[in-house]
């Protein structure tokens, strides 16, 4: 039955990352290679749909600068015209063999749109947390040969792992919480 909660843990390990990789894009005033790395282009003439990140290495070369530069010098009209129609807000500049994209500082305002974003965020992440701890305890009440005793040792510890995860993603929303408000 240890089988249960190792099975729990890391489903709940799995949303833990996902929460990490969904936060990650809402962007601060910082360039960071997160905010366009997984944008959707029509490479080739529309011959295959990759990711920024599997078409060039994307860097800051400042906190207000990204600089996109393509493995194939073929593919940078694609990359630029990927990133106006992804609708997120940047203006990509081709110069020469590079793209830079300036990242314009936060309103007040905006913060708190993207800390309530955030918040929306992680809230989808405690569901499936709470959701993998229903299901490992269904697992458990439906095993027969369980003595009460261990039936309840079980629970404990999955709702032990259950506080652990719901632990770090709270440390999780309080660390991108106030990166946000940075200015």
């Amino acid at each position: 039955m240890d089988l249960v909660i190792g099975e729990t843990t890391s489903r709940m390990q799995k949303v833990l990352d996902v929460i990490k990789a969904d936060i990650a894009t809402v962007r601060t005033g910082r360039a960071t290679p997160s905010l366009v790395e997984n944008v959707i282009v029509n490479a080739y003439g529309g011959a295959a749909k990759l990711k920024i990140m599997e078409l060039a290495t994307v860097g800051a070369s400042d906190p207000q600068t990204l600089v996109i530069t393509p493995f194939d010098a073929t593919t940078l009209g694609e990359i630029n015209k990927a990133i106006q129609e992804a609708n997120i807000g940047y203006s990509p500049v081709v110069d020469s063999s590079v793209i830079r994209i300036s990242i314009p500082p936060l309103s007040l305002e905006r913060r708190q749109e993207l800390i309530h974003l955030m918040h929306q965020k992680l809230e989808n992440g405690r569901i499936l947390i709470r959701q993998a701890r229903q299901d490992g305890m269904n697992e458990i009440k439906k095993d027969d040969e369980l003595s009460e005793d261990e039936q309840k040792r079980l629970e404990k510890e999955i709702q032990r792992v259950t506080d652990e995860f719901m632990g770090n993603v709270d440390s999780l929303g309080k660390q991108k919480e106030e990166e946000l408000l940075q200015l």
